[in-house]
């Protein structure tokens, strides 16, 4: 299997022999973290509206370690060209992006959610975030924690990327990056398809805490959402569901049981069984992130779209979700794309652009 040695064969599937945790090795690959959260010794600035008030006593930082000596205000100018932009924008099953040229930034959030995330948060990015973009745009940047069913702090992210955008795009990321490296990704594609995005981290990378498994993938969606509806009154109507990657996988379950405004899955896998072994023909009781079974009970419209050369999750995945979801719309299909280029190409931003004024348009006309 993709040349590995007995021993690792041993040790991925034998210890323990569980299939939660084969998939949670296979499919989960978490970078050290990008950015912190701070406290904001500020309770009146920034863009964010706090659902509790600072008291006074001293909070811990959160997220990436040693970051207090990087600190500062943006240095990075507002990027032009063409592309969405970002570092680790592609991030669904390569490593994150690397160090260098990036720059350490600021903007306030305000908490949500448990225990020991009272307060208002300042987010703070490493280097290796590569921040493409200007203070004014970390401004606009809400951060907060909230709380999953499962007990896990869970690190979100709001970006008002329009002034007067209908849909909010809630987006769980690919793997091996975090909101430190999609940030100026988010910036880029709301900014262009004039979406305001709502993201955040998986158990086990950012701030948020806990170990990534299938369970709390499905538990930190669920938190996100009711984080998104609850704090801004965003209806669901007006809410885009995006998962890329791994990310498809909590998009697709939260998906089946919420209608929503539409879906875009952005390539997706049909199950973890049929990414390790090509030859899978049917679901196990055992099989994990099982999409090809979820995704017919999608009310929404649904977009996929799939590299041509996916070298990580097969073109098939894509075509094969396409066959069983009965509310999908024309897929983008990019011919010679692979799994972390897609948004390189034209046809990415125009088909999205295309969905959300025209085909979501004549969905509610």
């Amino acid at each position: 299997m993709n040349g590995l040695s007995i021993r690792e064969l041993c040790c991925l599937f034998c210890c323990p022999p569980c299939p939660s945790r084969i998939a949670a090795k296979l499919a989960f690959l978490p970078p050290e973290p990008t950015y912190a959260l701070l406290p904001d010794p500020d309770p009146g600035s920034g863009a964010g509206t706090a659902s509790g008030s600072n008291t006074g006593a001293a909070l811990p930082s959160l997220g990436a370690p040693g970051l207090r000596s990087r600190l500062g205000t943006s240095s990075g100018g507002d990027r032009g060209g063409g592309g969405v932009g970002g570092g680790g924008g592609g991030g669904g099953g390569g490593g994150g992006g690397g160090g260098g040229g990036g720059s350490g930034g600021g903007s306030t959030g305000s908490s949500s959610g448990g225990a020991g995330s009272e307060g208002r948060w300042k987010l703070h990015l490493t280097e290796r975030a590569e921040f493409q973009y200007s203070q004014r745009e970390l401004d606009v940047t809400d951060v907060f924690l909230t709380r999953s069913s499962r007990g896990n702090r869970v690190g979100c992210m709001y970006i008002r990327c329009a002034p007067n955008a209908r849909f909010t795009v809630l987006f769980s990321h690919g793997n091996a990056v975090d909101l430190g490296q999609m940030s100026s990704f988010y910036i880029g594609l709301g900014t262009r398809i004039n979406c305001n995005i709502f993201s955040y981290d998986y158990s086990g990378y950012g701030v948020s805490t806990g170990k990534p498994s299938e369970k709390n993938l499905y538990a930190d969606i669920d938190a996100a959402w009711h984080a998104l509806r609850s704090r801004y009154g965003i209806s669901p109507e007006n809410i885009i569901l995006y998962g890329q990657s791994i990310g498809t996988v909590p998009t697709v379950d939260l998906a089946s049981r919420f209608e929503c405004a539409a879906v875009i899955l952005h390539s997706p896998l049909t199950s973890g069984m049929r990414v390790a072994f090509p030859d899978t023909k049917k679901t196990y009781c055992f099989d994990a992130f099982p999409n090809i079974e979820k995704v017919s009970k999608i009310p929404s419209p649904v977009l996929i779209i799939h590299g041509t050369e996916d070298e990580v999750i097969d073109f098939s995945h894509g075509l094969a979700l396409f066959e069983r979801c009965p509310k999908a719309v024309e897929p983008l299909w990019v011919e010679g794309a692979g799994h972390n280029d897609i948004e390189l190409y034209s046809q990415y931003l125009e088909r999205l652009r295309r969905f959300i004024n025209q085909d979501l348009a004549a969905q509610h006309a």
